[in-house]
């Protein structure tokens, strides 16, 4: 491995990521799953009884587990939660073209799941402290770009409705749900809290997901606890439970043995072997948080008192389950993202950027969208390290 002669020493930041890691965990993926609980005998119990697809009792199962370890009254189980946002939208009334205030920074699945409905999604900036939506920046621009008439917010210059927000708690972190909340609350706007990646984290002493009207789960591989594929929604509303779990299982009515449906349904049920995983990985996951925050710990310790570069900590009234870690290159050290990619990846660690941001995407280029300036400014200087809950 040649030494590389610039103003960060990226040999020095590879041992130091390096140091935080296992010997034989080499090579390293950024996250892996870990199974070393109940999965084999739930499964098996699934194949044995043949219970396998859409119906069985480990969804039902599944779901109050979410209920009791994350403090919301309702689970609905989805088959990821691409779906769940999805239906999320879809039950919350959203339109073709009305407009859906969603982060640039976020992973697609955000923004497609708008456009699934003929939605625009209306990209909004981040704030540096949480990787989250900015309120105080959002709130000034929605002063300057948008009117509410007839008790909806307009865009003064689409005339389109702004119909909903959603936040997304990027890696993780939990950005500022209660002001995010007062400001949909001001805007007449629906909450969506898109918690994908932040299972287990928690925000002034509450889950995460405990601010929104509705709030989604993913439970790819990759995630902290995975289901294979699968995702959920949650809600403290019960009719609206009640109303997304229908839509959710093909808007099928009740019957022993008759098909009859009463409206257009999505065929977005997890199936009970899918569940029964997941019923396996959150009987872990208290093992699973105190390991992946001990891994931050040792990142954050590392990388103390070295300049041009730093580990990235949960923010304020927040406790995070730091699903992938994160190191922020300072402003004059941005040319330095790409080498270090290189080195590490190229030593067998994965690493990798954040995601392309919205605006960036072809099909989102047009879309309305405020000063991403933030950001922006993030893309250019953030890289996640490995984060296995094994590491």
């Amino acid at each position: 491995m040649t030494k590389l002669k610039i103003e960060l020493d990226l040999e020095m930041v590879f041992r130091k990521i390096k140091s935080c890691i296992p010997e034989s965990s080499l090579p390293v993926p950024l996250h892996a799953p870990h199974f070393a609980g109940k999965e084999w005998d739930y499964v098996k119990e699934c194949l044995d009884t043949g219970w396998v697809s859409s119906v069985g009792t480990y969804v039902d199962r599944f779901e109050n587990d979410l209920v009791q370890f994350t403090g919301i009254k309702k689970a609905v189980a989805v088959v990821n939660g691409t779906a769940a946002l999805h239906a999320a939208l879809k039950i919350s009334g959203i339109a073709p073209n009305d407009e859906v205030l969603i982060p640039t920074l976020t992973f697609v699945a955000t923004a497609n799941a708008v456009s699934y409905l003929g939605a625009i999604p209306h990209l909004i900036d981040s704030e540096q402290k949480t990787l989250g939506v900015d309120p105080e920046k959002l709130d000034q621009y929605l002063e300057t770009i948008a009117q509410i008439k007839n008790g909806q917010l307009v865009n003064r210059k689409t005339g389109n409705p702004i119909k909903a927000l959603i936040g997304v708690h990027i890696f993780g972190h939990p950005f500022r749900a209660d002001l995010i909340q007062t400001l949909c609350k001001k805007y007449n706007l629906i909450f969506i809290e898109d918690a994908a990646e932040s299972l287990g984290s928690y925000y002034q002493g509450k889950h995460t997901g405990s601010w929104g009207d509705l709030t989604i789960l993913s439970f790819n591989g990759n995630k902290i606890i995975t289901t294979g594929g699968g995702g959920a929604i949650l809600t403290n509303n019960e009719k609206l439970a009640q109303k997304l779990k229908h839509i959710t299982t093909t808007a099928r009515i009740p019957h022993g043995y008759f098909f009859a449906h009463d409206e257009i349904g999505f065929n977005y049920r997890l199936p009970n072997i899918n569940a029964a995983l997941g019923c396996a990985q959150l009987e872990q996951i208290p093992l699973f948080l105190k390991n992946k925050r001990e891994l931050a710990g040792r990142y954050q310790k590392a990388f103390e008192g070295l300049s041009g570069i730093h580990f990235f900590t949960e923010p304020k009234e927040s406790q995070s389950n730091y699903w992938l870690n994160a190191l922020l290159l300072d402003a004059d050290q941005a040319s330095m993202r790409n080498p270090l990619l290189e080195i590490t990846n190229q030593n067998g660690m994965s690493t990798r950027p954040c995601w392309t941001l919205m605006h960036r995407l072809p099909m989102y280029s047009e879309c309305p969208r405020m000063d991403l300036s933030t950001a922006e400014d993030i893309e250019t200087r953030l890289i996640n390290i490995p984060s296995g809950v094994l590491l």
